[in-house]
């Protein structure tokens, strides 16, 4: 992989507002048949920061997700989301907090019999809000990922790639606080999953909101880290030595623990030796 042009480490923020912490993991731990997936991790994600989940499959990536969903439940340790001790709320009191999330999965999870627009403004019809307000708002979620044209289209019409840009318009069409992406660009070409970064890229700096990426795809995150979208060109552009911080971090899993948390400059400085081998 080529080396990354990184950006410079005294930088100007993409927002002007400080973050704050909209995720905490404090010495979670939890098992599945016996076998430790996570093992007493740390960490946190600041108010508009996106942090890419990196490590072997089985490394306990996704299960971060559904933890922070409240999907699942820790053996130890306590999670807050966006001010709310999830690992201790009911689960009659999780649907609230969840509106405030979006959430992309690996293969879409389309429903094959709903339109793209029906997909899209699922869960806004869930939520009662007026059809005039849903029609607006799955239009410029579409117009987003560039795909108005697929309004009345079903998912089984559409490419894999064109799929993940319907469900990301789904995840972001009520304008969640987090987004979480578990594998957005797993099973496409280098192509495809290219498009689907700078969408990632795009939503992260004109929204400014927070991210979880969980990714296989270490190239995927590097370009996320050394990238940021140009309003004036309209598309992602290198970083370049600009004095630009895209607020993109790195969180490194082995056998169920962090072994990294950092940014791009310090992953790649890293001596530790697994990390030389993983990222090279």
């Amino acid at each position: 992989m080529p080396a990354p042009v990184l950006p410079a480490e005294s930088s100007t923020r993409l927002t002007e507002a400080q973050p704050q912490p909209v995720i905490v993991f404090e010495d979670v731990a939890i098992s599945f048949e016996g076998n430790a997936v996570l093992d007493g991790i740390s960490f946190s994600l600041e108010r508009g920061e996106t942090k890419a989940l990196l490590g072997v499959a089985g490394s306990g990536k996704s299960t971060i997700l559904k933890l922070t969903m409240g999907l699942l439940r820790p053996a130890r340790g306590h999670i807050w989301v966006l001010g709310q001790e999830v690992s201790a709320m009911k689960e009659e009191d999780l649907f609230e907090l969840r509106r405030r999330i979006g959430m992309v999965f690996q293969e879409s999870a389309l429903f094959d019999s709903l339109t793209v627009r029906d997909n899209v403004a699922y869960r806004l019809i869930e939520e009662h809000v007026p059809e005039d307000k849903v029609q607006k708002r799955v239009e410029e979620a579409l117009r987003f990922v560039e795909l108005e044209h697929t309004l009345n289209m079903l998912p089984s019409e559409l490419s894999g790639g064109m799929r993940r840009r319907v469900a990301i318009a789904r995840a972001i069409v009520d304008q969640p606080e987090i987004v979480l992406y578990d594998s957005p660009t797993g099973g496409l070409d280098p192509v495809t999953s290219t498009t689907i970064i700078e969408l990632i890229v795009k939503q992260r700096d004109v929204y400014h909101n927070s991210s979880l990426l969980v990714s296989h795809r270490l190239q995927d995150a590097f370009t996320m880290a050394t990238h940021y979208f140009e309003r004036a060109q309209s598309r992602m552009v290198p970083v370049n030595g600009a004095h630009i911080d895209t607020r993109t971090s790195f969180l490194v899993l082995r056998d169920g623990k962090v072994i990294f948390d950092g940014s791009a400059h310090e992953l790649a400085a890293s001596r530790d030796e697994y990390i030389r081998e993983y990222i090279s």
